[in-house]
């Protein structure tokens, strides 16, 4: 027998969908009625005589996170915040380009310990600064770049320099945030710091809209027409216009807690340090690899050193890590790294990547034992499934791991004829440097003598920052910085330009010691005008220009393969005069003062002493010290 369903009875279906309409429209009301803020407003009033402004927060976060300087370049988008900074004792820092502020942030960050924070006004002043956050986020700085931005309510309206500035950045960003509230500030600014110095350490960008950075009345007169139109539409567009202006300021000056948030620094487990002590234990040849990384904390610089000193291994050092042991130390060693490599059994790279620098791993004996270490697991094992493999890979803080490692090795020695073997080899380089320096050049000074005697001049407390490629990278042979963090380079991302800045961050954020920067004089006209800087506000650092009118790194390969110096020449430009002309000092080396060298640098040394910056133009001739370098 067949069972009729039952029908529901039409009737009834209308309740049902009007409780459904009901709901929704209900659900819809509170979903705009929280959009527009009406809910917070209700608990939260806006003090609309006020007069304080959104840059008050800004500045209130930066000193309670320890910021001395901000590095800027001036524009009406982010003016509240420098006055703000400036009423706090924040140092404000104004540079000629912006690039300049964010290098100058980037020195700041790597010396101090502390978040670097640059402010730029928004759309071309934050575009200027890409080419800085990348070689930040290369270099693994923790920075902090602030950028204006216009209106919240103008944005994607047309208005003055807005453009899709979060975009831009966060390819470039480990954090980005766009403020939209007053109240939103002191959080975003917490976490931003955290994120820069946690996990690997990079920079970060929190775009501030004037209006947040603005008082109620000057926001107000902007944003709310003082005739508001006639007839419904006019109220309607009032209320919205009055209701943002109350949500944007809203709970804007009530207490928050502004200091540190915990970082999240990765660490090595007992068990993976344990594991590299056994190898390491074993090893007959063993080799240390030192890169920036083992430097991200600047205050365990010297428990650093001594644990290297206390472990015993011979150890190459680069980026950050040069000068970690000091001049002349029996475990630094200094030349023919890729046939140490060759000969190691087992070899640390601490805090070093298998990129160019290493040929990305092909320099590394397929018979060695590999320990890596890293805070980055993509850098860490980057190349290592073409051209290497590691024994041990360890993703964790490498100072600390280092640290750890001495601890499980006390007392273990390795025999002495492999340092002495090392050493050996850097003394027949050193040779060979002595009869480059001595060899004539067709004009000019020979700039490996140059070198040479600045590394006998160069004083114990300086800080050396170097741009530029042929100089430098003969400078990178010759000359020794003397102490730990006492050197300063773009890092991986061999960016031309750092020089200005990086002098300007160093200087300030040591004070007493002498900053030496070489510049080669293609490097040197990115930060000339920078000069007017450091007159304006009384740094006084050493710039030592390389002068042999070209782009000569790039020449020394272009012309032998493809036959031509096209786009390589420059002039042997009188860079001494042009800083003078800037209210810098100038001094000029040539061969007709050749005999002179040391004593031009002891005036150079003591004009800065005085308080004056100072640019020594080195005319310089062309050698072969660096055939064969490769340029790209």
């Amino acid at each position: 027998m067949e069972t009729p369903a039952a029908a529901a009875p039409a009737g009834s279906l209308f309740p049902s969908f009007l409780l459904l309409a009901c709901g929704t429209l209900v659900a819809a009301l509170l979903g705009a009625a929280h959009r527009l803020g009406l809910f917070y407003q209700l608990l939260h009033k806006v003090d609309k005589a006020s007069i304080r402004h959104g840059g008050e927060n800004v500045a209130a976060v930066l000193r309670a996170h320890g910021v001395r300087f901000i590095f800027t370049l001036v524009g009406g988008h982010i003016s509240p915040l420098l006055v703000a900074c400036e009423k706090l004792g924040i140092r404000v820092v104004d540079t000629r380009h912006e690039v300049t502020a964010v290098f100058a942030a980037d020195a700041m960050a790597r010396l101090s310990g502390t978040v670097g924070v640059a402010a730029v006004t928004a759309g071309p002043g934050l575009t200027n600064t890409v080419t800085a956050v990348k070689n930040a986020q290369m270099a693994q700085s923790p920075v902090l770049l602030l950028g204006g931005a216009a209106s919240t309510l103008l944005q994607n309206r047309g208005a003055l320099q807005a453009i899709d500035q979060l975009s831009l950045f966060r390819p470039l960003c480990k954090f980005c945030a766009s403020v939209r509230r007053v109240r939103d500030i002191v959080p975003t600014l917490r976490a931003a710091m955290a994120a820069a110095q946690s996990g690997t350490p990079g920079p970060v960008f929190v775009e501030l809209p004037i209006d947040v950075l603005y008082p109620y009345f000057m926001v107000q007169k902007e944003m709310v027409p003082a005739k508001p139109r006639k007839g419904l539409v006019g109220r309607v567009v009032s209320w919205y216009l009055e209701n943002y202006l109350a949500n944007l300021f809203a709970g804007a000056w009530e207490p928050q807690p502004e200091g540190p948030l915990p970082l999240d620094i990765p660490q090595a487990s007992p068990q993976q340090v344990q594991r590299c002590v056994e190898i390491l234990s074993r090893a007959k040849r063993p080799l240390m690899v030192l890169g920036s990384q083992a430097l991200l904390t600047p205050k365990s610089a010297d428990k650093l050193r001594a644990a290297v000193e206390t472990l015993g291994v011979p150890c190459f050092l680069g980026g950050m890590a040069r000068g970690l042991l000091g001049r002349n130390h029996p475990l630094h060693i200094r030349e023919n790294r890729s046939a140490a490599l060759k000969k190691a059994d087992v070899i640390v790279l601490a805090g070093t990547v298998c990129d160019f620098r290493l040929s990305y791993g092909r320099v590394l004996s397929h018979s060695s034992k590999i320990i890596i270490v890293n805070r980055n697991r993509e850098d860490m094992l980057l190349n290592s499934d073409v051209f290497w493999k590691p024994q041990e890979a360890v993703q964790g803080d490498v100072g600390s791991f280092v640290l750890k490692l001495v601890e499980g090795l006390q007392g273990q020695t390795w025999a002495p004829d492999w340092v002495e073997e090392l050493w050996e080899a850097d003394r027949q380089k050193e040779q060979t440097f002595r009869e480059k320096a001595a060899m004539p050049v067709a004009q000019h000074l020979n700039p490996v003598r140059v070198l040479q005697l600045v590394e006998e001049t160069l004083p114990d407390d300086s800080i050396l920052v170097v741009d530029g490629g042929d100089f430098v990278g003969t400078a990178a042979h010759l000359v020794q910085p003397r102490g730990p963090l006492r050197w300063l380079d773009p890092g991986a991302f061999g960016t031309l330009g750092v020089g200005a800045g990086f002098a300007l961050g160093a200087k300030l954020c040591r004070p007493d010691a002498e900053v030496w920067c070489l510049f080669g004089d293609g490097a040197f006209g990115y930060s000339l005008i920078e000069f007017d800087t450091f007159v304006r506000h009384k740094i006084p650092v050493m710039a030592l220009v390389g002068n042999d009118a070209g782009w000569t790194q790039i020449s020394r390969e272009q012309v032998p393969s493809l036959g031509s110096n096209v786009a390589c020449g420059l002039a042997y430009t009188e860079y001494h005069k042009a800083a003078m002309g800037l209210g810098a000092r100038g001094l000029l080396l040539s061969r007709e003062n050749e005999d002179q060298v040391v004593k031009v640098l002891h005036d150079a040394q003591q004009q800065c002493r005085d308080g004056h910056p100072v640019v020594v133009n080195i005319l310089i001739g062309r050698t072969d010290f660096r055939d064969g370098s490769i340029a790209v």
